[in-house]
């Protein structure tokens, strides 16, 4: 059998590895399913969606000039079932994002309590001083008490 790009052939998967899954293919071709086009949502373990064995429906994405074939699964499927994937998808990262807990610091609740423009510009001057103070005092010991500046004028 003659194989075009745009194609929906059946195959049967005979190999999974960490990267992707070769299926064969009728007239004793081989493709392979690399591990981004087997599913519309992220996939971390391929044997999760995948078993030797099983036979999909895939989609024929590219006939390179050694006639390697590359193959699709998540493009085969009815542009419905697609679009249902990703809405999955983002509606797990969504619950993922609801079930952490807020990580609260000392900060936030301090600019809760006091918000007016004085007061975050009195904090940030303090906190951009004490910076200051701590990067002089760390030169000064690199430099063994004394700034370059005064080394040079030596």
């Amino acid at each position: 059998m003659n194989f075009e790009v745009g194609m929906i052939v059946e195959g049967k998967v005979t190999g999974i590895t960490k990267f992707g899954a070769f299926v064969d293919l009728e007239g004793g071709k081989t493709g392979m399913v690399h591990i981004s086009e087997v599913a519309s949502t992220y996939v971390n373990d391929i044997k999760e969606h995948l078993t030797e064995g099983q036979t999909v429906k895939v989609k024929v994405l590219s006939i390179s000039e050694e006639g390697k074939i590359s193959l699709s699964i998540k493009k085969a499927l009815p542009q419905q079932n697609r679009q249902q994937g990703r809405q999955d998808k983002g509606r797990a990262q969504r619950q993922q994002m609801a079930a952490k807990p807020p990580v609260f610091d000392g900060q936030q609740s301090k600019k809760k309590e006091s918000s007016s423009f004085e007061d975050m510009l009195s904090r940030f001057k303090q906190a951009s001083d004490e910076k200051m103070s701590d990067l002089k005092k760390t030169e000064n010991r690199r430099n063994g008490g004394y700034s370059r500046r005064n080394s040079s004028q030596k």
